[in-house]
């Protein structure tokens, strides 16, 4: 950080160095004590400290100039406040700008277009859609841009959650699973998890790994917001927890009874 960020009685120093720069020769203490907010006698003590210092002279009563050390050191405290500057520039630029994937080879500076994609936030060049923004470098199609002074909202549908449920290995385990059901109901989904070993043997029986073992709530409930409609293979004891979890979080769900035999439903 500039050192005149750290001490006040340097940025006040500064500012009165200024203040004689801009009217000097013929500088009232009072003017200056008036316009900067500060007592006329802490603008003398502060002009007999930049006198001492030897940035500024003095050949009579309201004669002041600011002298070629004053000058030298003013510019000196100019630029690294401007380094500074450009630190707390650089970080409110990278809080602003967001990732997405270029759904095409983009330009620099180019207003791209955001949607959601498959759960995913892309950068197209359909300039007419909902959000836009600016492209701050270059990318080819697949590659992630980051996107700035974006402007409108990104249209998205919650998606919804399937729960089919699957019989404990006291019940029969993954034996006793509508394989059938089971494949029709993960038919066209990209996005299937699996919560309880008996849910994740029953997938690998009709060829299917799950994207998710662990941490599958947390998960499922994210890619619903991002509008994603995510299928839970889930054993019949873990169903609760994970039903009251979407219900908290107020993401919809249907359930499916995946067992061959419901005569203990």
């Amino acid at each position: 950080m500039a050192e005149i960020l750290r001490k006040k009685n340097l940025a006040s120093k500064l500012q009165i160095l200024v203040e004689v720069a801009a009217h000097q020769p013929e500088v009232q203490q009072r003017d200056i004590a008036k316009r900067l907010g500060l007592s006329p006698q802490a603008v003398s003590d502060y002009v007999k400290e930049l006198v001492a210092d030897g940035w500024l002279t003095s050949d009579r009563r309201s004669s002041y100039r600011v002298t070629p050390d004053g000058v030298d050191w003013i510019l000196r405290e100019l630029r690294e406040w401007q380094n500074y500057y450009d630190i707390i520039q650089q970080a409110i630029a990278n809080i602003a700008v967001s990732a997405a994937i270029a759904d095409c080879d983009i330009e620099k500076g180019q207003k791209v277009g955001l949607v959601v994609r498959d759960g995913i936030l892309a950068a197209c060049d359909d300039c007419g859609a909902v959000a836009t923004g600016l492209a701050v470098s270059s990318a080819r199609k697949g590659e992630d841009v980051g996107v700035t002074q974006i402007e409108g909202i990104v249209p998205l549908d919650v998606g919804t959650v399937s729960v089919f449920r699957v019989p404990s290995i006291r019940r029969g385990g993954s034996r006793n699973v509508d394989r059938a059901g089971l494949r029709k109901a993960i038919k066209d989904t990209p996005l299937v998890a699996a919560i309880g070993l008996e849910a994740l043997v029953a997938l690998r029986r009709i060829g299917t790994e799950p994207a998710f073992f662990y941490g599958v709530p947390h998960a499922v409930v994210e890619a619903a917001r991002s509008g994603l409609s995510p299928v839970v293979v889930c054993v019949d004891d873990d169903t609760a927890d994970l039903i009251r979890m979407l219900e908290e979080k107020r993401v919809e769900y249907e359930l499916i009874d995946g067992r061959r035999d419901h005569s203990d439903t």
